[in-house]
């Protein structure tokens, strides 16, 4: 076969990623794609490059509202009735790892990746200038009053308990509302994260894929994998046009599709779509940082041209499903209040995307039952925080410069 070469099949954060850090390594990457580049769950992300807020999904706090608030189409986190069947075990699954013992172990694991996230964005930009990342003054938090603020306040210490030292400060009324006067008088409390960093990820993985296709890596878009076979001494993938193609090894990095290629071999791990939303308004001058409101579960991103990103929302439901604007229609009503100055009118760029979750809050990284085939994904909310450590870590696992125990936790067969 010649030099090394390496399929990653998935052009989002953590694909692309992945492929960048392999070139570093002199392999030969060819990314595949079945629609384009940051067209799964990285285009319209909230953006957030914030270790402090990088918690695992199997919050026992999810739970806490009750199986009934799920199943209303207003609700943060939405489970259509229709698709209650399908996600029956991983529903099941997910509630049994949603005990503060599990989530906090989920969370000692979760650090071992976040603690060096920065630095791997950091890394990135060193080698190229476009892909430097924003500093955050301050990531705030905005509450109706300090009880609702508790929570977060004890997630942070908890951090803090395990060796993950967060610097933030607390905020009351006055405080808050001078440091952000675009807040509308219902939130009394706050909280400012400091040391994180943000990115409008849609324009950020475009230009890593350009980075990689200028390194002269191949990326091909509009053609699905259906399936990955084993070769002699190597993989192939297959391609919906009857096409194959060929490498020393294939990495599966296809996010919320990832079960469908990675279940034959031998992955039991079920990864499920926990589908996002946002949408863009004009910003407020005095919004220049991540605002997060955390009771209506909704992220706010000053982005570059002027206007700002609301995303928010975890509905479990098919990742081929087609944007539901009822929830659209939620964040906004759940925002609106408490950003009044805002004209809700000029809402523009609506979008959902698939997270791929896993039922234990952790991605899979690492090889499959195929010794030539590796998987990359599972990150749940958090693949543009951890795409570029989960690539650097892949890069060097199949390079042989990092022992798989290291990356035991997060083991695809586990």
């Amino acid at each position: 076969m010649g030099q090394r070469s390496v399929i990653v099949v998935g052009a989002g954060m953590i694909g692309l990623s992945t492929a960048w850090h392999l070139q570093e390594r002199g392999v030969d990457v060819t990314v595949i794609d079945r629609t384009g580049v940051a067209a799964g769950s990285s285009r319209g992300n909230a953006g957030w490059l914030s270790p402090a807020l990088t918690l695992p999904l199997n919050d026992p706090s999810t739970l806490a509202a009750g199986v009934r608030a799920t199943l209303k189409s207003d609700s943060p986190v939405y489970l259509p009735m229709r698709s209650a069947p399908r996600l029956a075990g991983f529903l099941s699954s997910f509630t049994r790892n949603s005990t503060p013992e599990r989530w906090e172990r989920s969370l000692r694991r979760l650090v071992q990746l976040s603690r060096e996230a920065l630095g791997a964005y950091a890394e990135l930009a060193d080698h190229d200038a476009r892909l430097a990342t924003r500093e955050a003054a301050a990531v705030t938090a905005a509450f109706a009053d300090e009880r609702g603020r508790e929570h977060l306040v004890d997630e942070l210490e908890q951090l803090a308990r395990i060796g993950e030292k967060v610097e933030y400060h607390l905020l009351d009324e006055r405080s808050l509302h001078d440091s952000s006067p675009h807040l509308g008088p219902g939130l009394t409390a706050g909280l400012a994260i400091t040391g994180q960093r943000f990115i409008d990820p849609g324009q950020y993985v475009q230009r890593l894929a350009d980075v990689v296709a200028e390194r002269g890596g191949r990326i091909i878009t509009g053609s699905a994998v259906v399936r990955v076979d084993a070769t002699a001494g190597g993989a192939a993938v297959r391609l919906d046009s009857g096409r194959a193609e060929q490498a020393s090894q294939v990495v599966l990095a296809n996010g919320a599709w990832l079960s469908r290629l990675a279940r034959p071999q031998g992955v039991r791990t079920r990864v499920v779509a926990g589908r996002g939303y946002s949408f863009s308004v004009p910003c407020p001058e005095s919004l220049t940082a991540p605002l997060y409101l955390p009771e209506a579960r909704v992220a706010c991103t000053p982005l570059a041209n002027g206007r700002l990103r609301v995303a928010g929302m975890m509905e479990f439901r098919s990742p081929d499903d087609p944007l539901d604007p009822r929830r659209i229609t939620a964040i906004e009503r759940s925002a609106s209040p408490h950003l009044p100055g805002i004209d809700w009118r000029d809402r523009q760029e609506e979008w959902v995307g698939s997270r791929p979750c896993t039922a234990d809050g952790l991605p899979l990284l690492g090889r499959t039952r195929d010794e030539h085939v590796y998987v990359a994904g599972g990150h749940g909310m958090w693949g543009v925080a951890l795409g570029p450590v989960s690539g650097r870590s892949m890069a060097e696992l199949m390079c042989g410069e990092r022992d798989e125990g290291s990356l035991a936790s997060f083991d695809p067969l586990r």
